[in-house]
């Protein structure tokens, strides 16, 4: 499982490393309530808005591969990224079915969200905003959650697994 790709950008054993990191994982998971304000900013900077809406999904690509890999792996957050890689790979190393249908459910809890929170930033409501944004990270920390629980259980099915953790 050399590379992997999430939607056009290709991830390598490096740059999953590198993407493990704390920096990347919080600050990437940070950046739902700066979308929102930079969305919001349309309000006082008009158009230039769009600017920093874009410099945020610059920032969501480059993330992954901006900080240097983890000293220690052993850490919640770099056991979801792992968790997220195994379940990437799941049609060649299968997982188990338990954990296909949670992280499935919990997609779908997450995608919930998703119309609150992007009404609310076309009407400008803040409470369909806030409210989105709640059901995302709910389903979103959930799911980082599970991937956790997926990784562990999964670390041992593959050497490449296990040798993400050091």
């Amino acid at each position: 499982m050399r590379n992997t790709s999430i939607g056009r950008l290709r991830m390598n054993d490096t740059t999953w490393k590198r993407h493990a990191s704390p920096w990347s994982v919080w600050t990437r998971f940070s950046t739902l309530p700066v979308l929102a304000l930079a969305v919001w900013s349309r309000v006082w900077i008009g158009p230039y808005a769009w600017v920093f809406v874009a410099l945020l999904v610059a920032w969501l690509i480059v993330n992954p591969m901006a900080f240097p890999p983890p000293k220690h792996t052993n850490r919640w957050g770099n056991k979801a990224t792992f968790g997220e890689r195994v379940w990437l790979n799941r049609e060649k190393i299968a997982i188990p079915q338990h954990h296909a249908r949670a992280a499935t459910v919990l997609g779908a809890i997450t995608a919930v969200g998703v119309p609150f929170f992007g009404y609310g930033l076309y009407a400008l409501d803040a409470w369909p905003v806030l409210f989105g944004m709640c059901v995302i990270y709910l389903g979103k920390m959930w799911f980082l959650d599970r991937m956790v629980w997926l990784f562990e259980d999964m670390k041992d099915a593959d050497p490449e697994y296990r040798s993400w953790l050091y």
